[in-house]
């Protein structure tokens, strides 16, 4: 279960200190009272991901292990796993960041926008988790997406999956634009008002920036 919270996932070492972990090099540790008995958890984070925990009965200093066992049930163990997995989502949404595009360019894209607007992706389906978008904050409109294709979605060959950026453009732009090299038809979006492409270093990161710009200034 803590494996697939953090999978995707890239801990903050300035945010864990902020919560309240303490740094024990090379590990972060966290503990605090669980909800359930008199018990006591224990997180340890190891950068980028790794997280294990540990229940302690306080009565007897012994360590309370069944919720890590999946073939364990009763209502007693369900509402330890509960209570562990509540406070490991607190964790997650507070000292971990998606770490779903982890190319150096997409992530230096990603920051970009942070510094810039302070727009967050949002990753909005669940049955595409490696999918997100970037809205304004005023008018909510999007104005670029991070996807995942396979190389066969926009007409190419290979087995290696793709980091593409969706971005909007003028109708009349578009037929001028692409090309099927660089830019191509807006993958999962409205192809008339927007194009997509593939973060592979083909395109220099300063067009990248330019281009996200003036789409940003369409989704007014």
């Amino acid at each position: 279960m803590i494996t697939d919270l953090f999978s995707q996932q890239r801990g903050q070492a300035d945010k864990l200190i902020a919560y309240g972990f303490k740094a024990i090099a090379p590990q972060y540790t966290l503990t605090q009272p669980l909800s359930v008995a008199n018990f006591e958890l224990t997180i340890t984070v190891s950068l980028p991901n790794t997280v294990t925990t540990t229940v302690i009965d306080r009565d007897t200093q012994t360590p309370y292990t069944l919720y890590l066992n999946a073939s364990s049930t009763g209502s007693f163990v369900a509402q330890v796993r509960e209570a562990v997995l509540a406070a490991l989502q607190a964790v997650a949404d507070s000292c971990f960041e998606s770490d779903v595009f982890s190319a150096p360019i997409a992530r230096d894209l990603i920051a970009y926008v942070d510094q810039q607007h302070h727009d967050q992706l949002e990753f909005l389906w669940k049955k595409f988790p490696n999918n997100a978008v970037w809205r304004r904050a005023n008018t909510k409109k999007w104005y670029a997406a991070l996807l995942t294709v396979t190389p066969q979605k926009l007409g190419l060959t290979g087995d290696d999956e793709l980091t593409v950026l969706d971005l909007r453009l003028e109708p009349d732009q578009l037929s001028q634009l692409i090309d099927q090299q660089h830019y191509f038809p807006g993958y999962h979006m409205n192809k008339q008002h927007w194009y997509t492409i593939i973060l592979n270093g083909q395109v220099p990161f300063e067009e990248l920036k330019q281009r996200l710009e003036h789409s940003y200034q369409l989704a007014h």
